[in-house]
């Protein structure tokens, strides 16, 4: 779970007319920017900064990128502050447990923090290697903290003889990637059908299927990881796999995905589960009945919440960008009298970077059912397309065409019809009329989805993740 700010007041907001009072905040990216916007919006009171990670805030995109090529060392990603927070820093301290009637976080090292209003940001986890003892083999990594990252690069230094990444989502792609450029043998395992199969579907993830092959990644899609071998020294030697066959590795990069940093709140009487925090359009957290509490605020990858653009489903959005509006709005809406509220309705936005290829998205591609190729071309892997879900524009990638993304993104906020008629843009052959977009069955695992849908029911603790066995 990542960092704790605690806020103990002198004035709060007197433009607004709202009385001092303590506030504490929970977060590493969004729990830095909602700090920053709680002194931008007048709250001068002392600020005290805790966390699980020896560490200050920290940029995480990086990690899988410039720290694993050696372009960056893992220590020069810290966040860049928009202003002065003035805070006194408490580290390597998680919260462990909310008592809402009282009004206090407990820490793991036994003090608790009484609040008056409370944002939750923890974040997400990298999802480890189901079995213990495998999981502990030296070798074995996941890819989430700037520690996982310094560690990971120093292995990759060394040269080993063939990397297994497990999982062909964003994050084990990119790692892959990085693994090829610095000319490493890699072999990528995934349960779905081609590479991001669960975030964009299996008609662009044939796209990315190419690229890894191209780039002489040893990717085999359709199976999973059944076990990992070690050797007598407790060194990783090899990977056996549900088709039968064997790989030979000493790095294996665990990428199945996130996990929500919502287990300290179980028995708090929150809506908190597997799936985030539920909370609405304000950030205002729901308690497990449904109620949507006045004290107690989500932001950044761990909340889930309605948005009108998609069907007010609760969406749960594991976006760089999406962390930093949601945790502003928080913020302001934390010191603000209930009329001075404000929504948080954002477009949700990603990309990434890998085989020399810039990938962008705008909206909620998963929820969409057919994808149009409006612009570029599959073959060229340099394409726009265009996701529709009944009937109108719910979402877009782009390969090496981020420029136009405005333009889709006004389509999604406009609720524009798909197939959208564009009569100035120049379609090519293969995006005439739209396709199934081929996303995996929901009730299978993927490794790869970046927008969580997560029902209607604030407190749905309805979900499991199956091992590869």
């Amino acid at each position: 779970m990542a960092a704790v700010f605690i806020i103990t007041t002198s004035t709060i907001g007197r433009r607004r007319g709202t009385l001092p009072r303590p506030l504490v905040v929970i977060g590493y990216l969004a729990g830095l920017r909602a700090a920053e916007t709680l002194r931008d919006e007048g709250f001068a009171g002392s600020l005290t900064i805790i966390g699980d990670e020896p560490h200050e805030p920290y940029d995480r995109p990086p990690l899988s990128k410039q720290v694993l090529l050696g372009r960056a060392a893992a220590d020069r990603t810290a966040l860049p502050r928009t202003r002065s927070v003035d805070a006194t820093w408490r580290l390597g301290v998680p919260a462990t447990g909310l008592d809402m009637p009282a009004r206090r976080v407990r820490l793991a090292d036994g003090d608790e923090v009484p609040y008056d209003r409370l944002l939750i940001a923890t974040g997400v986890r990298a999802r480890p290697w189901p079995r213990e003892a495998e999981a502990e083999l030296d070798g074995v990594f996941v890819l989430r903290t700037r520690d996982d990252a310094a560690a990971l690069a120093r292995r990759l230094d060394e040269g080993p003889k063939r990397v297994l990444v497990i999982g062909a989502g964003f994050t084990g792609s990119e790692i892959a990637s990085a693994c090829r450029e610095r000319g490493l043998p890699v072999t990528v395992a995934e349960r779905g059908a081609a590479p991001l199969v669960g975030a964009l579907g299996g008609v662009v993830g044939a796209v990315a299927a190419e690229m890894q092959r191209e780039h002489g990644v040893d990717l085999r899609c359709g199976v999973m990881v059944t076990a990992l071998e070690g050797d007598a020294s407790g060194r990783v030697r090899a990977a056996h796999l549900s088709d039968g066959s064997t790989v030979e590795t000493d790095v294996v990069v665990v990428s199945l995905g996130a996990v929500r940093n919502t287990d300290w709140l179980a028995g708090s009487g929150l809506g908190a589960g597997p799936r985030g925090i539920a909370c609405d359009a304000g950030c205002r957290a729901f308690d497990v009945r449904g109620i949507v509490t006045d004290d107690i605020y989500a932001a950044g990858d761990v909340a889930r919440s309605p948005h009108p653009l998609f069907g007010y489903q609760f969406l749960s959005l594991e976006h760089w960008g999406n962390a930093v509006s949601q945790a502003r709005v928080a913020a302001h809406n934390m010191v603000s009298e209930s009329t001075d509220r404000i929504p948080h309705m954002e477009v949700p936005a990603f990309w990434s970077s890998q085989f020399g290829v810039n990938i962008k998205s705008v909206g909620v591609p998963s929820l969409g059912t057919e994808v149009l190729i409006s612009q570029g071309a599959l073959k060229d892997q340099r394409f726009i397309g265009v996701y529709g879900y009944q009937g109108r524009v719910i979402g877009a990638v782009a390969f090496d065409q981020a420029r136009w993304l405005p333009f889709y993104q006004e389509l999604i906020e406009t609720t524009a019809a798909f197939p959208p008629p564009f009569h100035t843009v120049d379609r090519c052959a293969d995006g005439q009329r739209p396709v199934d977009a081929d996303f995996p069955d929901p009730s299978v695992p993927t490794h790869g989805p970046t927008v969580t849908l997560g029902g209607y029911a604030p407190a749905d603790r309805r979900i499991t993740f199956t091992p590869a066995h």
